[in-house]
């Protein structure tokens, strides 16, 4: 653990303007605060905000976020307040340190949303400066490092949420060292086996090679001394985690990956990168596809460098880095290489555009949940570099396409594109980008997302944005039809209906206005008798005798088609994107059937047959029945019948019956034997059908059939 002062000098050796005397007067209040609380492996529990601030200052980062990195846990673990920090230490420690303790109070919470939640409050605390991200991946790294005091279900859950989320965030910001190290730590913990086999295979290749390493250094020095180019040269292993990934991703095995070993040419300015560049090319074989040049197209965490793949000195494949020493210093540190903080100027996250574009996230999602679904997506490595035609670079993951490239550039321009050019062709909207193409995204006013496009989309962005639009599209057709449904109930009661008696009862269904009345009524999370007895508290429900015949109820035409003109045929499939109508499993209807709909908890209209049994079940809320019927157009789709069969057990007999459906023209989509015995099979067949005439000629034929002893329409 580091003394007292040994932090303070620690941090003056890089800033010797720092606060002295408020970094002594932290170190004491941190230790004083947590007294005698203990960690989990015995040792003090000071000791562990002592070592998060040790770890900063190898970032050399400011007296300010060393600070707040001393006292991160005193508001959360002592009666300290956020407002004695204030008092104590001034704002900026105290945002930073109020930030960090609101993640900390998520964290404890239980439940499968706590991840979800704590990622939310963490975007939303370093979107206003960025040192609590800092910290807290400092932070996370002391705790990944003690780790091996935990108990063993809480290693693997903490390890699979900093693969998850904290080594793709530290990556992002470009601190490489705190990336690798969570990375290694985590993939030690999860994957043991695989981890102890590549360290195995590492040290043994490091046994073979211990002379062929220092050699290709030797001969690399003497190729930039040779042309006058002033250069270090130094030679790294690749992880054990970054090689077991490579072999996921490539389907390899570990002797199949050629750039284990990588080797650095560090030089003084950009020119001399190309220089060294061409010298490499120009003595060795350079191994196709692997040449990537971040200097003139750098990562999105501002990652520059030029990686090229060579069978080099003694004749080893090999990767080798050309980069600068400024450079260099951003490759491993990142963000904190820079010196902003230096001038205790405070950093906004939202100066970082995948930050930004994060926060766009959270903005779109419905819940945590699926924020951290779509975040997760956003915040892997970049593989694919794209242009506009006006020469910007976009970044997007591997499988990207013209949408995401959209959604990339501006939510609205996703949300409106029509097509694509990609290097001046018209191409689909499916289309997979690849690196160096030129993409022009077309637009139309007209134009809104379509829930197809969320079946080839990668980027979090554009899928948070597409379910964005489907859930308010369906929301207000459901609040027109809820609204109608309970127009049409409390008529048939004979009791007034208005929105100033809904707007007195809106805490008894947990909604905010009345149209979340309307959407719930409409969904069928709450059902209109629900409603009225709400607002006519004494009122006693009638008796309600044949429903069906009895009630008449509004018309799918007429709530989710307004405009159109009465006798036009109505269209069931599409009327509410997202799957809002459905049919009903129990009973199959088919075109040519009675059909009644039936508004379901959370899955719109389920479409039955007049008859179905299932039907009785609502016997008492006549306000979800829906009087719908066939459109002409729904005689051209394809529609599934079930049939129940019974089929002589012998040789040939389901060939026979597959063939007389074929002759039809039905088409049999799933099987299921339901009974066997000796003399017969009992079946349920779905059968593709265009209605209820193709099915009835195809009963018909299997009654005629002299393997078929029982057919007839399969009711549940």
């Amino acid at each position: 653990m580091l003394r007292q002062y040994e932090l303070v000098e620690l941090v003056k050796s890089y800033d010797p303007d720092a606060d002295e005397d408020a970094l002594n007067r932290a170190y004491v209040f941190a230790m004083k605060k947590h007294g005698a609380q203990l960690r989990e492996s015995g040792d003090p529990y000071y000791s562990h905000p002592i070592e998060v601030a040790g770890i900063l200052t190898k970032f050399k980062l400011d007296s300010a976020s060393i600070i707040a990195a001393l006292l991160h846990d005193t508001v959360e673990d002592t009666d300290t307040t956020v407002e004695e920090v204030r008092q104590l230490f001034g704002d900026q420690v105290a945002s930073i340190v109020d930030g960090l303790t609101k993640l900390a109070m998520i964290e404890q919470k239980s439940g499968n949303s706590k991840q979800a939640e704590n990622f939310r409050k963490l975007l939303l605390a370093m979107s206003e400066d960025i040192r609590v991200l800092l910290i807290k991946l400092a932070d996370r790294l002391h705790n990944m490092r003690t780790l091996h005091f935990c108990k063993p279900e809480k290693r693997m859950r903490i390890s699979k949420e900093t693969l998850d989320i904290y080594a793709p965030l530290a990556e992002r910001i470009g601190m490489q060292e705190v990336k690798s190290e969570l990375e290694e730590i985590a993939f030690s913990e999860l994957h043991k086996e695989a981890h102890d086999s590549i360290v195995a295979r590492l040290n043994f290749l490091r046994e073979q090679g211990s002379n062929i390493v220092p050699k290709i250094i030797r001969q690399l020095e003497k190729d930039m001394k040779d042309n006058g180019i002033k250069a270090s040269v130094s030679g790294r292993e690749k992880t054990p985690y970054s090689i077991w990934r490579k072999m996921q991703q490539k389907n390899a095995s570990f002797e199949q990956l050629s750039d284990i070993m990588a080797f650095r040419i560090i030089v003084d300015d950009i020119g001399s990168c190309y220089q060294a560049l061409g010298v490499i090319h120009s003595k060795y074989h350079m191994i196709p596809r692997r040449f990537k040049d971040y200097i003139s197209t750098p990562k999105p965490n501002g990652y520059k460098s030029i990686h090229t793949g060579v069978i080099g000195p003694e004749n080893t494949r090999i990767e080798i880095q050309i980069r600068t020493t400024e450079m260099h210093e951003i490759a491993e540190k990142g963000v904190a290489a820079h010196w902003a903080y230096k001038q205790g100027q405070r950093v906004e996250g939202k100066n970082f555009r995948w930050i930004r574009e994060l926060l766009e996230i959270l903005e779109q999602a419905q819940n945590p949940e699926e924020f951290l679904e779509n975040t997760k997506l956003e915040m892997y490595n970049d593989q694919v570099f794209c242009f506009t035609p006006k020469g910007d670079l976009i970044g997007l993951p591997i499988n990207s396409t013209p949408v995401d490239f959209a959604y990339a550039i501006h939510s609205s321009v996703g949300d409106s594109c029509v097509g694509a050019k990609i290097n001046g062709e018209i191409r689909p909207l499916r289309t997979i980008l690849q690196n160096g193409d030129q993409v022009e995204v077309l637009t139309s006013k007209a134009q809104h997302p379509s829930t197809e496009w969320e079946r080839f989309v990668v980027t979090g962005k554009a899928k948070a944005a597409i379910r964005r639009y489907v859930r308010a599209h369906k929301r207000d057709q459901f609040i027109t039809l809820g609204q109608e449904i309970l127009e049409r109930l409390f008529k048939s009661e004979n009791l007034e209906f208005s929105e100033k008696g809904l707007i007195n009862v809106l805490q008894n269904f947990e909604a905010d206005s009345i149209d979340d009345v309307y959407a719930k009524v409409g969904e069928g999370l709450v059902t209109g008798w629900d409603v009225l007895k709400a607002v006519y508290p004494a009122y006693k429900q009638s008796k309600l005798e044949k429903v069906v015949k009895a009630i008449k109820v509004p018309s799918l035409k007429k709530v989710l088609k307004k405009g159109k003109d009465k006798g036009e045929p109505l269209k069931i499939k599409g009327l509410i994107p997202g799957m809002a109508v459905h049919y009903a499993g129990c009973c199959h209807p088919l075109p040519g059937d009675r059909i009644v709909g039936i508004v379901t908890t959370g899955k719109g209209v389920a479409v039955h047959t007049i008859d179905c049994k299932l039907l009785e079940k609502f016997a008492n809320e006549p306000e979800r029945w829906l009087d719908i019927a066939w459109g002409d157009d729904a005689y051209g789709e394809t529609h599934v019948g079930r049939l129940k069969i019974m089929l002589s057990n012998e040789p040939g007999a389901l060939g026979d019956l597959s063939n007389l459906i074929a002759r039809c023209n039905g088409n049999i989509s799933n099987l299921n034997i339901v009974y066997r015995t000796v003399s017969y099979f009992e079946l349920l067949v779905d059968i593709e059908v265009k209605d209820i005439k193709q099915l009835s000629e195809i009963i018909d034929v299997l009654k005629a059939s002299k393997v078929v002893s029982y057919v007839a329409r399969a009711a549940q």
